[in-house]
């Protein structure tokens, strides 16, 4: 079970659609045709700046009370929940390392015919759990 952090955040109702963004999070806005398109947009917004926050060492801002969130006209509050474990799973492509052991004429093979073992084992896993690049 992961934990959520939930983010009060303000959005706008614009000509087309309505912007949002986070009070908390300096700089992160985004927006959408719906409320809902603005919110999952929102939400991935999110998870990149707290992306970016983790790696430059900087902490994670705690969430502000919702009823402490001043709006104007056409605005309004509505807290979203962000999942960090979800948005990882959903959108993170960084590498991992992984020992596994193959048998010995095998390595031999595979190195002879210059095999690139990571680009091979991602294959295989794309082509086992019926994934497309």
């Amino acid at each position: 079970m992961s934990v959520k952090i939930y983010y009060p955040t303000v959005f706008q109702k614009e000509e087309n659609g309505y912007s949002v963004w986070v009070p908390d999070i300096e700089g992160c806005v985004s927006q959408g045709e719906t409320v809902g398109e603005a919110t999952e947009n929102i939400i991935d917004a999110i998870g990149l700046m707290l992306e970016t926050y983790a790696d430059h060492g900087v902490d994670i801002p705690a969430p502000s009370a919702p009823e402490t969130i001043r709006t104007g006209e056409n605005q309004f509050v509505s807290v979203v929940a962000f999942d960090p474990a979800e948005f990882d799973e959903k959108y993170s492509t960084k590498a991992v390392k992984k020992t596994l052991t193959i048998p010995k004429w095998l390595n031999i093979m595979a190195e002879r015919s210059n095999v690139n073992f990571s680009a091979v084992l991602q294959e295989a896993l794309m082509k086992k759990f019926n994934l497309t690049h």
